[in-house]
């Protein structure tokens, strides 16, 4: 059903221009026809009609890729018989009463919904014309969101109790490569692989990921408790293990930098792509929003949240029994 929703759903839409001949004939028409031009008439399916309009806004809907397909008159006409055979699989779904079917009215609001935000997008300056100023200012103003924290990478080794975690440290601190350090890894670590992979490299064993300094979100690590981050930050070199076990909960770390990169400030060209970006993000973001608050006043909106609270999700059965019903909407 749900791939007979999507074809009707496909006819549909492909014929929706047909359907509403007041909005075909102020539109512009494609590919820089005139009217009449537009409206002349390619084919009849039952009551409707496919134009020259209708063709060339097909062809203007495929990219670029697709579109060169479609240069030779056997190929065109290929795709006028596509077009053709939508229009009568939408006219028999019509018939069959499949457009009123649940799915498929989901979907066209869907698509509806899609065509109404891009109607309300339209006319938004493309990244790259946006004012140089515009992109200073937006810097200017969110310039923390451009300082790139330190980070450091963390190994570490876990165990489980003081003595085999100092033990550890003392043997890790003799360490002179990354391979010997994976193989202490696996041998020591409570949550080294019972299994050892051939193919993992070794001095990436313990990796905890890269954890940075202070409260910046950025930094944050969860796999990182935050006295292995302090020890981290207290070593100087990459390969140097903290002097001693880290102790955090009921474990007990062994710790090791595998990584450091300095704090940076990126510099308006570094970042201005993505400023631009952001900008447009934003604006079209204003726009939606715009375009929702305007709905709503014309169309009152009323949830009765009582009987949201009542809602069971499958497998909810027996939860449901115990929720009290919904009150009477006020």
């Amino acid at each position: 059903m749900k791939s007979r929703s999507a074809l009707v759903l496909a006819a549909v839409l492909s014929t929706s221009a047909c359907d509403d001949k007041a909005v075909q004939n102020v539109k512009p028409p494609p590919a820089g026809l005139t009217h009449q031009q537009a409206a002349s008439v390619l084919a009849r399916v039952g009551d409707k009609t496919i134009t020259v309009g209708d063709f060339a806004a097909a062809l203007e809907r495929l990219d670029d890729i697709d579109r060169l397909r479609f240069q030779t008159p056997e190929k065109r006409r290929e795709l006028l018989h596509q077009m053709i055979d939508l229009e009568l699989l939408a006219n028999e779904a019509r018939r069959r009463g499949l457009d009123k079917e649940p799915m498929v009215q989901v979907g066209v609001r869907q698509v509806l919904r899609d065509a109404m935000l891009a109607k309300a997008r339209e006319g938004l300056t493309a990244p790259a014309e946006i004012p140089a100023a515009e992109v200073a200012a937006y810097y200017e103003a969110h310039k923390r969101e451009f300082e790139e924290p330190e980070r450091r990478r963390v190994a570490a080794i876990l165990l489980g109790d003081a003595a085999t975690a100092d033990d550890v440290v003392a043997k890790a601190a003799k360490l002179d490569s990354a391979a010997k350090w994976g193989e202490l890894y696996h041998e020591k670590s409570l949550d080294a692989p019972k299994v050892r992979d051939p193919q993992a490299p070794l001095d990436l064993a313990g990796d905890l990921g890269l954890v940075g300094a202070g409260d910046d979100p950025r930094a944050r690590n969860d796999r990182v408790p935050p006295e292995v981050r302090a020890a981290a930050f207290e070593l100087e070199k990459v390969g140097d293990v903290y002097a001693k076990a880290v102790r955090s909960g009921d474990r007990y770390y062994v710790v090791r930098l595998t990584g450091m990169s300095k704090g940076h400030v990126r510099s308006l060209s570094e970042a201005e792509r993505a400023i631009r970006i952001a900008i447009l993000q934003a604006k079209v973001r204003e726009r939606e929003e715009t375009l929702e608050q305007e709905l709503r006043r014309r169309f009152p909106v009323k949830v009765d949240d009582a009987a949201l609270a009542t809602v069971a999700l499958p497998g909810d059965a027996a939860d449901a029994t115990a929720r009290p019903a919904p009150s009477a909407a006020p």
